[in-house]
Parts: C-alpha cells; sequence; structure tokens
C-alpha cells in the first residue's frame, strides 16, 4: 500500500506537517518558529523545576529572622565639643559630627550607646568635665546618626544629682530614643522591657560600677543601676522568663585608659554569663579592651561573647589609644521552627575622630579609620592627621584581637551588602506566603534568564532544530 501523506499547512507560521504510516516529520519552512518553540518548551521546564525548588526551600527560607545590632563605647561631650557645635545664642547643631558614619548605621537595625553625660537641666549653665551638663541639640545629632538605644547607667549619670538623671531621661524620650540603666522610679526600674525587631525579643541591661563621689540615697537607689550580682542576676532571670531571644549587658565597668581587662572586669563577666547573658559589652575606660568568645550553657545561643570596652566613641580626648575606638556589629539569626537563636558574625569598624578646620569652620568629624587608606582622602585632613588615624586603625586591631583573631574588619561597603541581603531575604519570605506573587515573580525571572541562555543568534545561524 503506498504511504499516505497527509499535508498540514500553518501559513502564519510556514510550517509543513507531514503524516506517513503514522510517523510525524517536521519539515522547517521558518527557523524562527523553531527557536520560539525551543524557548517555549525550556521555559516551561525550567519554570516547574523551579517551583519545585521554590516548595521546597520555602520552609527553611521561611523560618529564620535575622537582626544586625551596632554597638559603640563613651559618647561624651567636653566643652570645646559644644563649642564647636554653636551656631547661635544657646542653639547647636552636632549632627554634622556623623556625617562620614552615619551610612553605617543606616545599614543597621539596632545602634546603642553609652551617653556619658547629663543633659541639659535647666537653670544650670552648660559645661563639660567634670560635671557634665550638656544641651539637648546633643540627643538631636545622636538621632540623627541613626541611634535607637542609650545606655544612661554610668560615672557621671548622677552629675547634678537627681534632676540631672530625670531631665536626661525627659530628653532622650522627646528626641525619639529609648534608655536603659537609669530610672524616674522603682515601678520603672523593676518592669521587665522587652524589644522586638525582625521576629526576635531582645532586652539590654546596663549597670555602672559607681557614680563618682556622689551618693545616690538608698531609698531611691532605683535612679542608677549600680552593679549588684543579686540583682543583675534577678534582672536576667525576669527578662528570659518573660520570653526574651537574647539578653544583652552593657556594663560600665574597668580601669581607665587600660587596654586590657582588670580582675573585677573579668569576675563580673563570669558571673554575668552564668546568670545566663548572652552577649556582655563594655565602657569606660576610654580605650579599647580585647574581645573574648565563650560558650553558653545557661544562655540562649550555642556561644557568646563580652567585649571589655570599645573605647571613645565621641570625645575631646586627644591622646593616643582615647582619640578613636571601634564600632562594634554582630548579626544575630533565629530559626521559627525550633526557636533556637544563632550568632551569625561578629565585626567590627575601626574609628577616629577628627577635631580641626573644615570649609565649614572649627569641627569635629567621625570617621572610619580605614580613611587614612584611601587614595583620596578629604581635604581638610593633614599628613599628621592621616599618620594618626593609620596608628589608631591599628591599635584598634591589635587591641580587639589580641584573644580572638578570626574576627573580621567592617566597612560601609560591606555594611550595605549585608542590608540588601536581608531585604532581599525579607521579600523572599514575603512573596512566599502568597502563592501567586511567588508564581509570578518565579516565572519572570525563569522565562528572563531562559531567554539570556538560549542565544537566537545561534540557534538561527546553526539551524538548531532537534
Amino acid at each position: 500500500m503506498d504511504d499516505e501523506v497527509i499535508c498540514y499547512r500553518l501559513p502564519h507560521l510556514d510550517i509543513n506537517i507531514e503524516v506517513c504510516n503514522d510517523r510525524k516529520v517536521g519539515v522547517l519552512s521558518n527557523p524562527n518558529f523553531i527557536m520560539i518553540q525551543k524557548i517555549f518548551l525550556t521555559s516551561i521546564f525550567l519554570i516547574f523545576s523551579n517551583i519545585l525548588l521554590a516548595q521546597k526551600s520555602e520552609q527553611s527560607s521561611d523560618s529564620l529572622f535575622t537582626i544586625e545590632f551596632s554597638f559603640v563605647g563613651d559618647i561624651m561631650c567636653h566643652s570645646t565639643q559644644f563649642k564647636f557645635a554653636k551656631i547661635e545664642n544657646d542653639s547647636f547643631d552636632f549632627k554634622p559630627v556623623y556625617r562620614e558614619i552615619k551610612p553605617y548605621f543606616d545599614n543597621s537595625d539596632i545602634v546603642v550607646g553609652n551617653l556619658e553625660t547629663v543633659i541639659e537641666v535647666e537653670g544650670v549653665k552648660f559645661s563639660g568635665y567634670p560635671v557634665f551638663n550638656t544641651p539637648k541639640e546633643f540627643l538631636e545629632g545622636l538621632k540623627f546618626a541613626g541611634f535607637n538605644f542609650l545606655s544612661t547607667a554610668n560615672n557621671h549619670s548622677f552629675d547634678i544629682n537627681q534632676r540631672g538623671v530625670l531631665s536626661t531621661l525627659e530628653h532622650i524620650k522627646n528626641f525619639g530614643m529609648e534608655s536603659f540603666g537609669s530610672y524616674n522610679s522603682q515601678s520603672s526600674r523593676d518592669s521587665v522591657v522587652i524589644h522586638e525587631k525582625n521576629g526576635i525579643k531582645f532586652a539590654i541591661l546596663s549597670y555602672t560600677y559607681g557614680v563618682n563621689l556622689y551618693k545616690i540615697p538608698d531609698e531611691k537607689s532605683y535612679l542608677v543601676n549600680i552593679i549588684n550580682e543579686k540583682l543583675i542576676e534577678s534582672d536576667i532571670k525576669k527578662h528570659r522568663k518573660n520570653g526574651a531571644d537574647l539578653i544583652i549587658v552593657f556594663y560600665h565597668f574597668g580601669t581607665e585608659y587600660a587596654t586590657k581587662p582588670n580582675y573585677f572586669q573579668r569576675n563580673i563577666v563570669s558571673k554575668t554569663i552564668e546568670f545566663g547573658a548572652d552577649i556582655i559589652i563594655g565602657s569606660h575606660p576610654h580605650t579599647l579592651q580585647p574581645i573574648e568568645y565563650f560558650k553558653l550553657e545557661s544562655g540562649n545561643i550555642d556561644s557568646g561573647f563580652v567585649a571589655y570596652s570599645l573605647g571613645n566613641f565621641y570625645s575631646n580626648q586627644r591622646w593616643r589609644y582615647s582619640d578613636g575606638g571601634a564600632i562594634l556589629n554582630f548579626t544575630i539569626q533565629k530559626n521559627k521552627n525550633n526557636g533556637n537563636i544563632k550568632l551569625a558574625g561578629v565585626r567590627y569598624l575601626p574609628i577616629w575622630v577628627y577635631k580641626g578646620y573644615t570649609e565649614n569652620g572649627s569641627e569635629y568629624i567621625i570617621l572610619p579609620s580605614a580613611t587614612a587608606f584611601d587614595e583620596a582622602t578629604p581635604s581638610y585632613l593633614t599628613s599628621k592627621d592621616l599618620d594618626l588615624m593609620k596608628e589608631s586603625y591599628n591599635d584598634t586591631k591589635t587591641i580587639l584581637t589580641s584573644i580572638i583573631e578570626n574576627i573580621e574588619i567592617d566597612s560601609i561597603e560591606k555594611s550595605k551588602y549585608r542590608k540588601k541581603m536581608r531585604e532581599y531575604l525579607t521579600n523572599k519570605i514575603f512573596i512566599s506566603k502568597i502563592p501567586i506573587l511567588q508564581f509570578e515573580n518565579n516565572w519572570i525571572n525563569t522565562f528572563s534568564d531562559t531567554l539570556k541562555f538560549v542565544k537566537t543568534d545561534s540557534t538561527l545561524q546553526f539551524g538548531i532544530i532537534d
């Protein structure tokens, strides 16, 4: 029997389909159709593969919460600092101080520092050391820089007695920031305060070794937290019992201008770890001291760390080891499925405080110390400034890593990248919760990738049809 030939023609695609004894043979008349066909079939395959993979990974990506903290050391205001910031009678602007460091804080979720001054007590003249009373605009500058929380338990908290404590707390509140370590009542001091960010609940507790030569009345001991083992243990357990995933203790302790922790610091840190704190951070020496990791038995994460002192963040102390410090940055992750908390990264940004003359006049400017190694440096920096910045950078690295070496040096660019990754994961989780968005998003991405993968020119050039 002769072969029966049935021909179908699709004029708009210029294709003949011949059926001969149940065998179908495609005859190419228009190569563009074959290219479109290959792209379509490849896209369908990749789309459904992508959907299957997305469904597999949805549970793991959806279960991870991340928060990034930045901590700094002593934030002081000597008289020269508020004189440089003065723009009119009793009017000050501290915001320019932070213009070079603000981009780093913009990439953090939480920014914390030790406010080592009293803020604008009514009827009292502004003053620096030894009795600090600082214009309220100082807080405006910190808010501008990106600070969320300020520790107010330190040896200068009680410089102007109860009036100073209450005035400081009120001004911090007025500028939209939160404080811890000093309080306006016993009930406020005893309250359990737990904050939540990105699905992670955390508490920050703060205590100081003392308040210089001042005496806080026993009946008003709530005004400033003084280091007391029973008090600290009780506070940690209360906050843990009430659901804190992470407990950070901020101590004001140590020997001034020492680059190593003393016995008292090590002893209270050891006790604090036993009490269940996850992370311990220190201030007061006005110099950097080492970072050290520890294993936790009663804490909430597998391993924590102590940074004994972060040095100065902003002050008029111009000598070596005190003219700069570091911003400590760390990442905490929480697995939603099992509640496990993980310390996902610890890093530091060396900083240096410039004091001098710019096109704006007399200024203080906080700079990343690594600026000194850039090919193009700010014009206001002299060769002496650059040498001091390099010295500070090297000192920071040497001191902070004297116990643990493998701690990453951070940069503004690295922090930007981490923030983009956090935002990407957040958006990915959001999309994964809405199936139609997930499908459309994956389809668009897959088809786009397929178009890049299948080279139109090569398909037509070589006549690939099978």
